[in-house]
């Protein structure tokens, strides 16, 4: 299956999860279900912008008393008349504007400044009106958000959850402390994949090292609840990859079988028949990575009701190799000259991605490519303009 058929697949099986009704604080990392509508007025009356003094006309003013955000029912000021008022609190009828403190000269009970009509007063409704749309479905929650949704007054939102990724590690060659040795492997995939997850906008489950077996693998796919669970070091066809052969007994359907890409091309999705998605990734790391960039942060975006974006092209004025039937994914940093290959672009190297900026989509093709698609090595950030 071609790169592109595989990426959009991947997105198409992650039907977004249905929407849930969560506490502000519990609303981070979700996606906005439908429009967020403002209930009322922001503000609901106008508002002094500043600390300062709120007028009424033309200068010299004299001070008749006070206005803070606590006042509910505050004074009305006539022509020549003035009162000082604290940021937030409510103007008093009849006011023009409002001084700022450090505006304003005091003479015992009289003030005078410069004074511009409606200058320093934030009028109601200025931010949204009553059932006004202010954020489409969609958007993903994040600070301003929940600061926005504060201001109008709202304690929940209807969200799309976040999905949970599961992941199990396979390998009796694997080691998890200290160097590799002669017939031993250092686990690189157990630290990188959570971070991974994260930033491709889903919660990390379980991480559960599995030694090469079918019943251990079988048992572990069976017994998780996360919504998407990877699985790496088993999705090949050697003797010690055993992924397919559980999907079969579990009578999942096979989506993804196989990818023409380079690294990663022996990659699987699969859909369990309680919806579930099962991701398989190569066991050498840069095609383990390339692997969930490709598959799994589709998946996870489909997961969460998101669009898959279409990814910006850059320019490569050294060209760079075509394979002849495989898309290759090649680490490059973004520069301001053009994007540059960084080397060490080996399936069992994470060298080069580490010091990488994006993976380079190239297509395949009989010579050279000078100009790719730039495909995210950090799912949460684009380190270019778009």
């Amino acid at each position: 299956m071609s790169w592109d058929s595989a990426r959009l697949l991947a997105h198409v099986v992650g039907r977004p999860r249905a929407a849930v009704s969560r506490a502000l604080e519990d609303a981070v990392g979700c996606v906005l279900a439908g429009p967020l509508v403002s209930p009322g007025a922001v503000p609901p009356v106008d508002r002094s912008a500043m600390d300062g003094y709120a007028v009424c006309g033309g200068g010299p003013w004299r001070v008749v008393g006070h206005v803070g955000v606590e006042c509910a029912a505050p004074l009305d000021l006539s022509a020549g008349q003035a009162c000082s008022i604290t940021t937030g609190a409510a103007v008093p009828a009849g006011t023009t504007s409002v001084l700022r403190d450090e505006d304003v000269a005091l003479d015992g009970e009289w003030v005078c400044g410069p004074s511009e009509v409606g200058r320093h007063i934030r009028r109601a409704g200025e931010e949204c009106q009553a059932g006004e749309v202010v954020l489409p479905a969609g958007v993903v929650v994040d600070g301003p958000v929940l600061g926005l949704a504060a201001s109008l007054g709202l304690n929940r939102l209807i969200v799309i959850p976040q999905p949970v990724v599961a992941v199990l590690i396979t390998g009796d060659e694997l080691v998890h402390q200290g160097p590799s040795a002669p017939g031993r492997v250092r686990d690189a995939l157990g630290p990188m994949l959570p971070n991974l997850i994260t930033r491709a906008g889903a919660g990390v489950g379980p991480i559960h090292h599995l030694p090469d077996t079918h019943a251990a693998l079988l048992a572990a796919i069976k017994s998780s609840d996360a919504d998407v669970v990877l699985v790496s070091g088993s999705s090949a066809s050697g003797p010690a990859d055993h992924l397919r052969a559980v999907l079969r007994e579990m009578g999942a359907e096979l989506v993804v079988d196989g990818v023409a890409c380079r690294p990663g091309h022996p990659q699987a999705l699969a859909r369990l028949a309680d919806g579930r998605l099962v991701i398989g990734l190569p066991g050498n790391p840069l095609a383990a990575l390339t692997a969930f960039l490709t598959l799994g942060v589709a998946a996870i975006a489909g997961l969460r009701g998101l669009t898959l974006p279409d990814l910006p092209v850059g320019a490569i004025p050294g060209g760079v190799a075509c394979h002849p039937h495989s898309t290759r994914l090649v680490p490059v940093r973004v520069t301001a000259q053009g994007v540059v290959p960084v080397g060490h672009g080996g399936s069992a190297m994470l060298r080069g991605a580490a010091g990488a900026d994006a993976l380079a989509v190239v297509e395949p093709g009989p010579a050279e490519a000078v100009a790719a698609r730039l495909l995210p090595l950090d799912p949460g950030t684009r380190p270019w303009a778009s």
